[in-house]
């Protein structure tokens, strides 16, 4: 806790710093009110009762800052340039051209990000049709009319590019990771709302129940913090060059490897793909065919968010994914390939191919401690709902591990700002 007031101390006393904290504050403001600008079309009264019966809705909710429940401009948010950017990491592992792009210093990032935003396009049409498609099926859409409905779906896809932008100005003029930001406060802005319901919903009886739950809840932000900063310290050395009467080379570090490689990525996918029994069950319900919504009543029963057979099937898909993402994105190869290049070995390991197979089976080995542990985080929502009753407490893990991984990540990129300006005064 001193290390945090000892760096909000030092972040006043500097005015680039201040600089970049008032212009991240100042889009988070217009990112709310955007967030708060309605489009017509839609029963929001309802849309807000559907929003909070469902606790995937909830959690969509919660990342989109609360503006589906209101089906704002911002509606779909920064949901379709995530996707992007998922979608070309993952094609970066596959299609050589793009691998090379993304190793070609700033110039080539740049145009990865370029593609990322032409591919949020048409992403952002899929996902706000599929938004509307929720609303039909539900009876929540007032507007019938093609025109109108063309009109609601291109608003929808320009407040995603306009929260894009948003993003990337915070990245280039104001402090941390934009996209991740722009996460962190439409996360947090929902905060006030989700403790008055809990307080509100809360009885007599279920008071101690409250306070042993949020006991558990520091305890799970410390476990958070735990996992995300945990790192495997591989062993490398150096072989010893000699020139002349100098020998150079000889020293022994370390090649640290995340135990959470892949962040909160696969929660991400996971919860994408369990949105489909419920979104399929809504669409049954609504149908004439009693077969149809018979299903519908089964697949609303068995992904229901407590029941045992969903909590399974969302834990080992988390499990799963974790483990193929972790493989994907630490690439061994590469690095045991520059390893070699720069005359580094790992003790007792050949280089090249020997060294690709070591730090293949100690990402595997690491990546079960880190795949158990965001599968817990998955799941406690569903578990904490199913201990308390209380629908208001299943706000996510994932929300939680995604503020508390910003918070860390902006409070490292801060202090090397700090230590990049005290550098610059003494050269």
């Amino acid at each position: 806790m001193q290390r945090f007031i000892a760096l909000f101390q030092k972040i006043a006393s500097s005015a680039q710093l201040r600089k970049k904290l008032f212009f991240t504050a100042l889009i988070f403001l217009v990112f709310r009110i955007l967030a708060h600008i309605p489009l017509p079309g839609v029963d929001i009264d309802r849309l807000e009762q559907l929003f909070s019966g469902s606790q995937f809705l909830s959690l969509l909710n919660v990342f989109s800052g609360g503006t589906l429940a209101r089906f704002s401009i911002a509606a779909v948010g920064i949901n379709p340039f995530i996707t992007a950017s998922i979608v070309m990491q993952l094609a970066g592992m596959v299609i050589p051209k793009l691998k090379e792009l993304q190793k070609d210093g700033e110039s080539g990032r740049e145009k990865v990000n370029q593609y990322t935003r032409l591919l949020s396009v048409p992403l952002g049409i899929v996902q706000s049709i599929s938004v509307l498609a929720l609303l039909r099926s539900q009876d929540l859409l007032l507007a019938s009319d093609l025109v109108i409905l063309g009109a609601i779906i291109l608003s929808l896809i320009t407040g995603s590019l306009v929260v894009m932008w948003l993003g990337e100005l915070i990245s280039i003029y104001g402090i941390g990771n934009g996209i991740s930001m722009i996460l962190f406060a439409g996360i947090i802005s929902q905060l006030p709302t989700s403790v008055g319901q809990v307080w509100s919903l809360t009885t007599a009886d279920q008071l101690m129940t409250v306070v042993i739950f949020l006991t558990l809840f520091l305890l799970v932000i410390a476990l958070i913090v735990f996992m995300n900063e945990a790192i495997r310290k591989v062993q490398i050395q150096y072989a010893k060059r000699t020139r002349g009467s100098k020998v150079y080379g000889g020293q022994t570090t370390h090649l640290p490897i995340r135990v959470n490689v892949t962040g909160v990525l696969p929660i991400i996918f996971a919860v994408s793909l369990m949105l489909v029994p419920s979104f399929l069950a809504r669409i049954f319900l609504a149908s004439a065919n009693p077969e149809l919504i018979t299903l519908g009543q089964n697949l609303s029963i068995w992904f229901a968010e407590t029941s045992y057979i969903y909590m399974t099937i969302y834990f080992l898909v988390v499990l799963v994914f974790t483990f193929f993402s972790a493989l994907i994105f630490f690439n061994a190869e590469d690095i045991s390939s520059e390893l070699k290049k720069s005359g580094a070995f790992i003790p007792g390991i050949r280089p090249g191919a020997s060294t690709k197979k070591y730090l293949e089976f100690v990402v595997s080995r690491i990546t079960f401690a880190g795949a158990l542990f965001l599968g817990f985080v998955a799941v406690l929502p569903s578990v904490a709902q199913l201990l308390t009753q209380i629908q208001s407490l299943a706000i996510g893990g994932t929300g939680v591990l995604i503020v508390v991984s910003v918070i860390l990540e902006t409070t490292k990129q801060a202090e090397s700002m700090l230590v990049e300006q005290n550098y610059d005064q003494y050269t």
